[in-house]
């Protein structure tokens, strides 16, 4: 997928099982980058059903950098508001919200880095995660 005006890097979404997302499960993606002087803004993207029973999420990101380090985070993210309105927007049973990870950030190092988006509820298969995205944008910084 790309942006008609030019700000998207890499824009990629994974089906998430339908019978329930495991935390051993990852949506995972690969970024080939070969100019670490340019600027990003990091998201991940979250479809959920109506049905999805929590007003957030944990999700932790794991990146492997080109030389083999690893780095993780844990992350919130709300889906709804204390009222249980959805925060996304919706389109039929489905809602898509889109969140930042990292803001005005550079690669340091050129390569392929990986990524892993991986369930960090309690529960042991969360069920209403339809998908889960990863989108790099180039910042307005650059």
């Amino acid at each position: 997928m790309a942006s008609c005006d030019g700000t998207v890097y890499y824009s990629e979404y994974v089906d998430v099982n339908e019978d329930g997302w495991l935390p051993a499960d990852s949506a995972c993606f690969d970024v080939e980058v070969k100019d670490t002087s340019l600027i990003f803004n990091f998201l991940v993207e979250v479809r959920n059903s109506v049905s999805y029973p929590y007003s957030n999420t944990f999700l932790f990101i794991n990146t492997t950098f080109p030389d083999g380090s690893m780095a993780r985070d844990t992350m919130e993210y709300p889906l709804a508001d204390p009222s249980g309105q959805w925060l996304g927007k919706r389109s039929g049973r489905y809602v898509d919200t889109r969140y930042f990870f990292r803001r005005n950030a550079r690669f340091p190092m050129p390569g392929n880095y990986h990524f892993a988006i991986t369930n960090g509820m309690r529960d042991s298969a969360i069920t209403g995660l339809e998908h889960i995205g990863f989108r790099i944008e180039y910042s307005n910084m650059n």
